[in-house]
């Protein structure tokens, strides 16, 4: 294991690449490396280094202090968008911060709504996914940051394309659909409530659709969060780590969608799969920020309120390692 880490920092440095990467390709290699060795990983860490992009300043140098009880723990902020660009286009639809705790027994999921009105460093009051249109990545880590008051360590982003090809490379992914619906446009489909077998276009509809709900992003980010159990569930399933080729298919097919900050290379991806090697399915944890629902703006625009306490409570959670202990308090709203 250490000639491969050495061999991959090896091929970093003959060649580096600008913007790209997620939590999809991450836990690919994270289970996967806890498993195996030699050239097989060496592969696979080859191919998320060459498929994926950098994100240059990606974590701010202002960034928050971690307290000592937090120091061995990993924040991750996930971002899912069509564009990683600065612009009027680049909002992005989803954000899930991932949390791993210091002894590593479990890895929190939690999603925050993208019309969570908050404070943008520099530009005032936003929907928090205004961040990237106005500063890129790098902003919309400092402004997460700012909002819970601790470290992002990492940032990945993947363009939603990635979905299809990573979910036709696992031969699918199943997923609890809790309630059934018909996504819009003129290529929707009916998903019917119950256990469904997800890929392809397919999948892209369900983890993006909001207009059939009445609840709208509310409903969508429980679909992401089932969609992501599903999807996570299928990568260490046995069918899919004592498959090379399915694993290797994988990999590659969601890498050039993705895109990491310049310290989440494969080198410390094998790093932290030893550290998760015993984490399984039912150690992952998803749950929603709370918020205090819908409102209105001074401007006129339908935000979601943020909740104050519970912004509080998670950085206080996140500082004394105790995310699992908050996730289970709050009820209603986790998911599974």
């Amino acid at each position: 294991m250490t000639d491969f880490f050495s061999d991959v920092q090896e091929e970093q440095a003959r060649q580096r690449h600008p913007v790209r990467a997620t939590i999809l390709v991450l836990v690919v290699l994270v289970l996967v490396a806890g498993a195996v060795a030699g050239g097989y990983v060496w592969n696979l860490a080859r191919t998320f280094n060459e498929g994926t992009q950098t994100i240059a300043g990606a974590i701010p140098e202002n960034s928050p202090e971690k307290t000592s009880a937090s120091a061995d723990s990993r924040n991750i902020l996930l971002i899912g968008s069509d564009t990683r660009e600065p612009g009027a286009d680049a909002r992005s639809d989803t954000m899930m911060l991932v949390h791993v705790p210091g002894d590593r027994s479990a890895v929190y999921v939690m999603s925050i709504m993208r019309d969570t009105w908050t404070q943008i460093p520099g530009h005032g009051e936003h929907k928090i996914n205004a961040a990237m249109a106005l500063g890129g990545v790098p902003l919309m880590v400092e402004t997460v940051q700012d909002m819970i008051g601790v470290p992002i360590d990492h940032v990945a982003v993947i363009d939603f394309d990635g979905f299809k090809g990573l979910t036709e490379a696992l031969g699918g992914v199943e997923v609890d659909n809790a309630q059934g619906f018909q996504s819009e446009g003129a290529n929707g489909e009916y998903f019917a409530a119950g256990p469904l077998t997800l890929q392809g276009d397919s999948a892209l509809k369900f983890v993006r659709e909001r207009y059939a709900f009445a609840d709208g992003d509310y409903q969508r980010v429980r679909n992401q969060q089932a969609f992501m159990r599903g999807l996570l569930t299928k990568l260490i399933s046995a069918e899919t780590l004592a498959n090379p080729v399915r694993l290797s298919a994988a990999t590659g097919a969601i890498s050039p969608y993705l895109s990491v900050d310049e310290g989440l290379d494969a080198m410390r991806v094998g790093e932290l799969a030893i550290e998760l090697r015993g984490v399984r399915a039912g150690d992952i944890e998803m749950f929603t920020l709370p918020n205090a629902g819908i409102g209105t703006s001074t401007d006129g625009q339908s935000i979601v309120l943020p909740d104050e306490a519970a912004v509080t409570g998670l950085s206080e959670a996140l500082k004394s390692d105790t995310v699992g202990e908050y996730a289970r308090s709050l009820n209603g709203e986790r998911l599974g």
